[in-house]
């Protein structure tokens, strides 16, 4: 049975509505089966970047440490819902190995580091530091080899990212490359992983299709396709675990219009 940890974290956000990610995963989480739900209770602080250049640095060290705690009190498969992207870093943390991929279905590929980073906000840089690069405190060791990196829908990049993606040669799915199923399972198989972490930033759907998100990006992928994409991944590699993130409701009753999505996207990861 898949599990849920539902981390309502806001410190990695630079969005204007970064608090809002909070209501977002409340709401999530009032439509989620309450006996196998977590509830983690984020710092109540902002939190200090304590001389670093990670905005909040403080805050996100303690919900790290609070969402690999949970993660690994089970055996069971957990889907991590945010929040911001940050979450991730706990969420991989808990389940990494040399024989994980992590997919990272996302309009942001969020590969900067604390020195590229415009904004200092971690949720920029949280695949890097699943990758193993960044702060000390904020990042996996031994990360992720780039080799077992895939970007899905990614399509808003800064100068830093597409440097790492190119050195790197990490795979880049399109959109429009989602029209096959067969697609992201081909290319995860590809890595040579035997499990998956499937990462969903809900900016990767297209704005047609959802309208809860802070940094909305035009030409997204449409969520039927992200759903099979998913459904035919978990076919050929089982899923060690999952994050849903940033989704930011910008009131009770327009989160209510973007459930129904959001539930078939977590039916997927499920």
């Amino acid at each position: 049975m898949t599990r849920f940890i539902v981390a309502p974290q806001w410190q990695g956000s630079s969005s204007a509505r970064a608090m809002q990610l909070v209501d977002g995963a409340e709401a999530i989480a009032g439509d989620l089966p309450r006996a196998s739900t977590t509830l983690l209770d984020p710092p109540a602080e902002a939190g200090d970047a304590q001389g670093t250049r990670v905005q909040r640095h403080s805050a996100l060290v303690r919900m790290r440490e609070r969402i690999e705690e949970a993660v690994r009190a089970s055996d069971e498969p957990a889907i991590v819902v945010g929040g911001d992207c940050g979450v991730a870093l706990g969420a991989v943390s808990a389940i990494a190995g040399d024989d994980l991929a992590v997919v990272w279905i996302d309009a942001h590929p969020d590969l900067n580091t604390p020195g590229s980073s415009p904004s200092g906000a971690f949720a920029g840089m949280a695949l890097r530091a699943i990758a193993g690069e960044g702060e000390a405190l904020l990042r996996l060791e031994p990360g992720i080899a780039p080799s077992r990196l895939v970007l899905v829908a990614t399509r808003a990049w800064d100068p830093e990212e597409e440097a790492f993606v190119v050195a790197h040669g990490i795979t880049v799915i399109r959109a429009d490359e989602l029209a096959s199923p067969d697609t992201l399972a081909d290319a995860v198989a590809a890595t040579g992983a035997t499990r998956a972490h499937v990462h969903v930033d809900l900016d990767a759907l297209d704005p047609a299709d959802i309208g809860g998100i802070a940094q909305a990006v035009p030409f997204g992928a449409r969520t039927t396709e992200v759903v099979a994409s998913i459904r035919r991944l978990r076919e050929r590699l089982p899923l060690a675990g999952a994050t849903l993130t940033e989704f930011a409701p910008s009131s009770p009753a327009a989160a209510v219009d973007d459930l129904g999505t959001i539930l078939r996207v977590i039916g997927a990861l499920a």
